[in-house]
């Protein structure tokens, strides 16, 4: 079996990844993936899907970025909270209404997560949602030590959703 066909077999997922850490001491090879996915600051966050092009660019990236599969609700609020047009404009149903085919933005995030579009279906609307800092703040550990040990650094898997909701 070659890789195509073992992609296709595994099913696709729709992956949210945040920037933690700042630039002070990074690697130039790392700095540069993360201009390539557009995570230039801090708190920003990407919505990507899970081919093995990205699952290469996230491991290298790993200890300066968290990660993991967003659900259909969480998308819904980051698009509708988070999702900015250029001129900093939000993103509103009647925005998405008249420039697309949609008829709202929660129809545009379910079809989004069955992957029958892409978000630069939307028009001018900026790849990268800029978020708060999370409420009480990340975990006990702090951002330098991985999610499997109590921080909070590389794959979480749904527990993104749970960061998000305290970032939006």
């Amino acid at each position: 079996m070659n890789t195509k066909q073992r992609e296709n077999t595994k099913t696709k997922k729709r992956i949210a990844v945040i920037r933690v850490r700042g630039r002070v001491r990074i690697r130039r090879d790392i700095e540069d993936t993360m201009n390539l996915m557009n995570l230039t600051r801090v708190n920003h966050c990407i919505v990507i899907d899970n081919r093995t092009q990205y699952r290469g660019m996230i491991r290298k990236i790993n200890d300066h970025v968290t990660w993991g599969e967003i659900n259909d609700e969480m998308l819904e609020k980051l698009l509708g909270k988070r999702g900015r047009i250029e001129g900093n404009i939000k993103v509103t149903d009647n925005y998405v209404r008249k420039n697309t085919k949609f008829k709202s933005v929660k129809e545009f995030s379910e079809k989004f997560m069955k992957f029958e579009s892409e978000l630069k279906d939307i028009p001018k609307l900026k790849p990268v949602f800029r978020l708060r800092p999370p409420s009480r703040g990340y975990e006990r550990k702090g951002i330098k030590k991985p999610y499997s040990v109590g921080g909070v650094l590389g794959y979480r898997g749904d527990g993104i959703n749970e960061l998000l909701e305290k970032m939006v």
